[in-house]
């Protein structure tokens, strides 16, 4: 391998630029396949079928946009639902399992309970910063220099 082939390949895989190829690839299938714009449960083996109609693409950036796509909230909520799985084309490719549905719906239930977590954490952080302004300003106002 030549020195530039040595840094192509080690700028091609910076961390830095998988999340944009991963959105732009994962954009790319919402565009051009119904399955994935309306997030529909997927057949299980679908890359291979996208391989087929974008050979292009490489496993590591489909890996990383599958995974991004099938662990979104709307995903989730239509496997929740959801009583089949569908191939690229949109024909039925087999049924969503009712350990699939209670799988999407523990990861639901534990990503809105982080959630609620993290808002509440905010909450108090943002009372407590409050009470600590209000109780400077009561200092300044009682300590505080007066004008004579």
């Amino acid at each position: 391998m030549t020195t530039a082939e040595t840094t192509a390949a080690a700028t091609q895989d910076t961390p830095a630029e998988k999340p944009a190829d991963t959105r732009s690839l994962l954009k790319t299938l919402q565009e051009r396949f119904e399955v994935f714009r309306n997030f529909s449960p997927l057949a299980i083996g679908i890359d291979k079928q996208v391989f087929e109609k974008m050979p292009e693409v490489s496993k590591k950036s489909l890996r990383f946009a599958m995974r991004s796509h099938t662990i979104s909230t709307r995903y989730l909520k239509e496997m929740e639902k959801g009583t089949v799985r569908l191939n690229l084309d949109g024909s039925a490719a087999g049924e969503v399992t009712d350990e699939n549905r209670q799988h999407a719906a523990e990861q639901l239930k534990e990503r809105f309970k982080k959630q609620a977590e993290q808002r509440r954490e905010a909450e108090a952080a943002a009372k407590a910063e409050q009470r600590r302004q209000e109780k400077l300003s009561q200092l300044t106002e009682k300590f505080g220099r007066k004008p004579r």
